[in-house]
């Protein structure tokens, strides 16, 4: 906020401060056309207190007094009745406050724009994943932030706080016939139970170490784990019998509109023992996931056509599909991808490093 400052440049403002130290200026001093006022002491507010006021002086010309009464000692200016004095001030905050509150005018109300919450998310979107994030548009929903930013060419909405403090990769919304039960929160250190259903696996069957992935075939950081870290755990720990990998599905829906039938078609893959090669196959062109396009990657993997489209087009495994999602809730994945290690949470497209950290101290177990 700007405070008033003593500025004593004007004409009238020095002339003020003269009369006030019983300062008389010299005839060459004098305006021709300037005619003596009655701006004296009690003109002065008690708010610009200056030093030069404790000085005495001389008398002053009498003049009715329309302000409360100073009391010009040496050591001290007092207001008579100070408490009048408060009890305005205090209305007048309290008014101030409530105009805000009402208004949605309150600094507690949003201490960021929509601009700055696009760039405090594509900050944290590129630490996240190593760069490549970008912001298009913000929408105010009124306690949050939709941020729409692209990343490898698409469009992805993603939700902030309004004071920028915490990411949200989905928001859900209530239903007529409530809201969604409360996912549990699980302590990081603390492995739980964790169903591999009868998914596809990668690895060896007896292999030491489970991964369990919940994943979305058009997430984008999804792909970034497909591309960047599995590789390096299928070298080193899937394909030397140290860790198997079973992939569920986690469909984003509402964000991700191809998501659905993409993995419903690797489940109709799987039904003729090729689940892992559509899998890969969705991943290296997660641009291009029509129903169209999956069922030409079933002909590229030399997949029985009729079977697959009939699979594809009846929704065979939807359900299998839905009930991989309504699990992953329950388990608390807040975000695509999530891993399970041995039953140990880890979130995101996190680097090899971080998978493989974990791995280690669980063989270190055996």
């Amino acid at each position: 906020m700007d405070y008033p400052t003593n500025n004593h440049n004007s004409e009238k403002g020095d002339h003020n401060f003269n009369r006030f130290n019983n300062h008389k200026p010299s005839e060459h001093h004098k305006h021709p056309d300037h005619k003596p006022n009655d701006h004296g002491l009690n003109e002065h507010r008690p708010n610009e207190h200056r030093p030069e006021d404790h000085k005495t002086h001389g008398p002053h010309p009498p003049k009715k007094d329309h302000f409360p009464k100073i009391d010009n000692s040496p050591d001290s200016l007092r207001i008579k009745n100070p408490w009048k004095i408060a009890a305005i001030v205090l209305g007048v905050i309290t008014i101030a406050l409530l105009y805000m509150m009402y208004s949605g005018t309150s600094p507690l109300a949003s201490s960021t724009t929509g601009e700055e919450a696009g760039e405090i998310i594509i900050d944290y979107l590129n630490s996240r994943t190593g760069g490549g994030v970008t912001y298009i548009s913000n929408t105010d929903l009124g306690f949050l932030y939709e941020i729409t930013v692209s990343y490898n060419s698409q469009n992805i909405p993603v939700f902030i706080t309004k004071d920028g403090k915490y990411f949200v990769q989905i928001a859900l919304p209530i239903t007529e016939e409530g809201p969604p039960s409360e996912p549990p929160t699980n302590n990081q250190q603390q492995p739980i139970q964790v169903s591999e259903d009868d998914d596809a696996v990668e690895g060896q069957a007896d292999a030491p170490i489970t991964i369990i992935e919940f994943s979305d075939y058009e997430c984008p950081f999804c792909e970034k784990f497909y591309t960047e870290t599995l590789p390096l755990l299928r070298t080193n720990y899937i394909e030397t019998g140290k860790v198997k990998l079973i992939f569920r599905d986690y469909p984003l829906n509402n964000i991700h509109p191809n998501a659905q039938k993409a993995a419903e078609a690797a489940e109709c893959a799987g039904q003729q023992n090729k689940y892992f090669e559509m899998h890969d196959k969705l991943f290296e062109n997660q641009q291009a996931l029509s129903i169209d396009n999956l069922k030409q990657y079933a002909k590229d993997l030399n997949l029985n056509q009729q079977a697959f489209d009939s699979c594809l087009d009846d929704g065979t495994m939807a359900e299998e599909v839905n009930k991989d999602l309504a699990e992953g809730i329950s388990y608390g994945i807040s975000r695509t991808p999530g891993f399970f290690i041995n039953g140990r949470p880890i979130e995101g497209a996190q680097p090899f490093e971080a998978f493989e950290t974990i791995i280690k101290e669980e063989l270190e177990k055996i």
